[in-house]
């Protein structure tokens, strides 16, 4: 098993997704509650349309960051096997977006794991830019048996 931390970490030895469907530029900060990551958006991002960020995008940031979580604990806990598994959103509630992020902007996710079990993983979460909250919510993703190829 690897002995990096969570920085050291290219961001694609932990996530199934594939570019150009990366949201997630780096794990910035890992322990067994809180999960952070930070993304970059740019002009060329597939939610993004005349410099702004669709509400969608947000979503898949919350997802991708709960997926490098993942693939983070898979490939430093000695009792995993290190393979990626695909997670899928289960739910989502008390979303609340206060403003859409603009091209240029540096996003920096929180997720805190409010229960984690069996397949199951319930977060509540926050995205933002600089020290303005930008969207919150909870969310739960369930991991399934499916790895990418």
């Amino acid at each position: 098993m690897y002995s990096m931390t969570a920085e050291e970490f290219n961001i694609s030895e932990l996530l199934p997704q594939k570019d150009p469907f990366i949201m997630v530029d780096r794990l910035i900060y890992y322990d067994p509650v809180i999960t952070k990551t930070v993304f970059k958006v740019n002009d060329d991002n597939l939610f993004c349309h005349d410099g702004v960020m669709e509400e969608a995008g947000l979503i898949e940031i919350i997802a991708q960051t709960c997926a490098a979580r993942m693939g983070y604990k898979e490939k430093t806990e000695a009792h995993r096997d290190g393979v990626i598994k695909i997670g899928v959103i289960g739910m989502i509630k008390k979303m609340e977006i206060f403003r859409n992020p603009y091209v240029g902007e540096e996003l920096e996710t929180t997720i805190e794991i409010m229960a984690d079990a069996f397949n199951a993983t319930l977060v509540e979460t926050k995205i933002e830019s600089g020290n303005e909250t930008l969207a919150t919510c909870e969310m739960k993703i369930y991991l399934t048996d499916k790895t990418p190829g």
